[in-house]
């Protein structure tokens, strides 16, 4: 299953699912959340089709780009996709004010921060120096911070 039918289908329904088993017919909803939901699905959707125009590969690490993508989103964190998922699930925790939505979340970010390490190993092996220097400037994950 990919990563992304997983974060935004198949989590929130088991969420929804979770939340109805344990509240009966109510769900405690909070809209204010909402727009992290759709922020966080339209930045992977969005970053991805850039990156794609850009750099060629796949949709995914499994078909690797053929170019170095260092500009755009790419030049404020080096991980947007993922970071997409990561802001739509805890959108998810914070509109559903739930507690099993947020354990996903936080396994999730160890989740995608291990699947990072590994696609930058592969990602310096292609691109070399080009790669190690983007990292020099550019943060894995929020700008400034990580």
């Amino acid at each position: 299953m990919s990563s992304s039918l997983r974060t935004f289908v198949v989590i929130p329904i088991l969420v929804v699912a979770w939340e109805l088993f344990l509240r009966g017919k109510s769900i405690h909803f909070n809209p204010w959340f909402m727009p992290l939901l759709a922020w966080g699905y339209l930045q992977y959707k969005l970053v991805g089709r850039y990156r794609l125009s850009l750099g060629g590969g796949g949709p995914g690490m499994k078909t690797m780009p053929e170019r170095l993508v260092a500009g755009g989103p790419y030049a404020w964190t080096r991980n947007p996709m993922y970071l997409g998922h990561l802001v739509f699930l805890a959108g998810l925790a914070l509109t559903l004010h739930s507690g099993l939505a947020a354990a996903i979340a936080m396994a999730s970010a160890v989740f995608f921060h291990l699947r990072v390490k590994k696609d930058e190993k592969r990602l310096r092996e292609r691109f070399g120096e080009a790669y190690t220097e983007y990292c020099g400037r550019v943060r894995r994950w929020i700008p400034g911070l990580l």
